[in-house]
């Protein structure tokens, strides 16, 4: 006889919050399922999305050449990073006008995309309740989550975005003959007919580097965010422990708001640094594919 185990509360909390609102109307069953839609992932994307590119132009329309007001100085001042750090990487200059502002938006965009795990984690749930539309686990809004960068489809999505612009740097600084010389006979070098027998063995290996990094990108971001997400939900657990008017109400209560406010201070770091790591990694990446061994 098979036991059964009865869900928690706590646990059918955390399980609710952590589904996506999807054409399946259930948590995907595999890692990569490609007949899943996550309505959600693709609209708070898409939505910051449009805030950069509104915020960016906003900030070009105010310029000045003469005092900058604190708008224009922060933004200049984002700006001046980025494009240091493009200058330190990536010697060529006409590669520059492109990735430099491509690095300016992929900051500012995970940047807005992660800083929305700092909105309640019930906020949308309750909205959706109260209007009636969330009720039943048969509606699209029954399952809501707000963080795009939690959702592995859209870090995985972000880094074969990159993987495609070191493949496109490769060919066109390195010309065809240049980038496929680098993938069958680097880094192993070798003369003559001893070339011809390694090349597999490079080949392998260069495509092991590209999968690897790839993969990381990703993952390095979606695992910072979904462990921050997923600690939120934790803490939201205590406020969620109120059992009326006693001591041990009062005690979970106090420790929701306390652990809630330290833990939200130390996101704000974990949201930019995954931001600037993302970034930093992508100007990387673009930077080696100007590079021949």
């Amino acid at each position: 006889m098979v036991p059964s185990y009865e869900v928690s509360p706590q646990s059918s909390y955390i399980q609710h919050h952590l589904v996506h609102m999807n054409n399946l109307g259930k948590q995907q069953e595999s890692i990569v399922q490609f007949n899943v839609i996550n309505y959600d992932s693709l609209f708070w994307s898409t939505f910051t999305g449009i805030a950069v590119v509104f915020l960016l132009w906003l900030a070009t329309r105010r310029s000045t050449s003469g005092v900058p007001g604190r708008f224009q100085t922060f933004v200049e001042m984002i700006v001046d990073i980025v494009d240091e750090q493009s200058k330190s990487i990536i010697n060529n200059a006409d590669s520059r006008k492109f990735v430099s502002p491509l690095a300016l938006t992929i900051f500012i965009w995970i940047v807005f995309m992660n800083a929305l795990d700092f909105l309640p984690v019930d906020l949308f749930s309750s909205i959706f309740r109260f209007l009636g539309i969330g009720n039943h686990h048969d509606s699209l809004f029954y399952y809501h989550r707000v963080l795009p960068t939690a959702d592995l489809n859209i870090p995985i999505g972000m880094s074969l975005g990159v993987l495609l612009l070191t493949l496109y740097y490769g060919i066109k600084i390195k010309h065809a003959n240049g980038f496929f010389r680098d993938l069958f006979f680097a880094p192993f070098n070798a003369n003559g007919f001893l070339s011809l027998i390694i090349a597999p063995a490079n080949l392998l290996l260069n495509l092991v580097e590209y999968f690897a990094k790839t993969v990381s990108l990703g993952m390095r971001l979606f695992g910072n965010m979904f462990a921050g997400e997923l600690i939120f939900m934790l803490i939201a657990l205590l406020g969620g422990s109120w059992s009326g008017f006693n001591s041990l109400s009062y005690t979970l209560g106090f420790a929701h708001l306390l652990a809630g406010s330290i833990w939200a201070i130390f996101h704000v770091l974990i949201v930019i640094l995954q931001a600037f790591i993302f970034m930093m990694l992508t100007l990387v990446y673009i930077g080696q594919a100007h590079d021949s061994h």
